[in-house]
């Protein structure tokens, strides 16, 4: 059974009680606890526009959001090399690698670095890493005969069941102080994004072609 949810609850129970004994204006029951979520859902969708540096000379909100993005990717990066300091794994990509391939199953190698949304050199780096290190194995594929299918050996379960709780202490800290329905809202928002470039992705178009094709077709 998956308690991933039980937990979210759980979590969001403890801050409700959290913020209600700060407030003590809340009703410590099923129902203030209802009112609760309501009342913080309503207030991110009516949240006044935020300022930011640089808004004042006309810097965008598309700027804007794409420092932040880049900021966070360095901060999860930063996390993550922590996660595995003094282990086997070289980089946070070689345990995402292997968690994917724990999460779906065996996988061609293409769709595998497809779905960490890698570049094929860099991906096949990772992946003849791991089939180094005996954590993953790798074997023909029965619909195409050209293509490799790769697994998840015991040996590579165990690698990265080693360092789960530190992997997991990273995941939660980049999510910093957020509240669960913010939680909820960026993953909306960052699912819209990517539903917006995983298919520009998955054209593999080249890098001087890759911004007049996408701007064309963006209005």
């Amino acid at each position: 059974m998956d308690y991933n949810l039980l937990k979210d609850v759980i979590d969001m129970v403890e801050e409700f009680e959290k913020e209600a004994d700060r407030t003590n204006n809340m009703e410590l029951s099923v129902d203030g606890f209802k009112k609760w979520i309501a009342d913080s859902i309503s207030e991110v969708s009516v949240e006044k526009e935020p300022d930011w540096e640089g808004k004042e000379k006309g810097r965008s909100p598309e700027s804007v959001i794409n420092t932040l993005i880049v900021h966070m990717n360095r901060y999860a990066k930063s996390y993550s090399k922590s996660a595995i300091w003094m282990s086997g794994f070289s980089t946070q990509e070689d345990f995402i690698f292997l968690i994917n391939l724990k999460a779906f199953g065996a996988m061609s190698k293409m769709d595998l670095i497809k779905k960490n949304v890698q570049e094929k050199p860099a991906g096949m780096q990772i992946i003849n890493r791991l089939i180094a290190k005996k954590w993953v194995a790798q074997q023909d594929s029965e619909t195409d005969k050209r293509s490799k299918v790769i697994s998840i050996t015991p040996k590579g379960l165990n690698a990265l069941e080693s360092q789960m709780d530190k992997i997991r202490q990273a995941t939660n800290i980049v999510t910093g102080d957020l509240s669960y329905p913010e939680k909820m809202e960026l993953i909306r928002l960052l699912s819209k994004l990517n539903d917006f470039h995983f298919p520009i992705y998955e054209q593999n178009l080249e890098p001087e072609e890759l911004l007049k094709e996408v701007t064309k077709n963006f209005k």
